[in-house]
């Protein structure tokens, strides 16, 4: 699952190409239920209620120039398969295993870039409320 960034990782300026990228994937995260968004350190982090699943490059990059973010909280084997198939993912907290880069290298990629985001978004649970 791709290989590990350093201890001390450079952000570097994302491309326009990958700002247009990222616009349209925001744009299209506005119209999910219990999506909010929010700037965070030159990117957009997406939350479903509480929880931070994904995140686009706003201004900086994603470890690598074309890469977004996304986080599950634990993996099933059928998304665990699909990722370790998929060279366009790589693992980059890779004791946990919980949060993955997707390289985008065509407007294509989006479609396939949402389907992971759907799939973050549909393990990302906000914390259940104790009595």
């Amino acid at each position: 699952m791709g290989g590990k960034p350093s201890k001390r990782e450079t952000f570097l300026p994302i491309s326009e190409q990958m700002k247009a990228w990222s616009a349209a994937l925001a744009a299209e995260f506005q119209d999910w239920p219990q999506v909010t968004q929010k700037s965070f350190f030159g990117f957009t982090a997406l939350y479903r209620g509480k929880t931070l699943f994904g995140l686009l490059p706003r201004t900086k990059s994603v470890f690598t120039p074309k890469a977004v973010a996304f986080r599950f909280e634990s993996l099933s084997r059928d998304v665990r398969a699909l990722i370790e198939k998929d060279p366009r993912v790589a693992a980059f907290d890779k004791h946990k295993t919980r949060w993955f880069t997707f390289e985008l290298s065509s407007d294509s990629d989006l479609h396939d870039a949402l389907d992971y985001f759907g799939r973050a978004f549909d393990k990302a649970r906000s914390p259940k409320k104790t009595k």
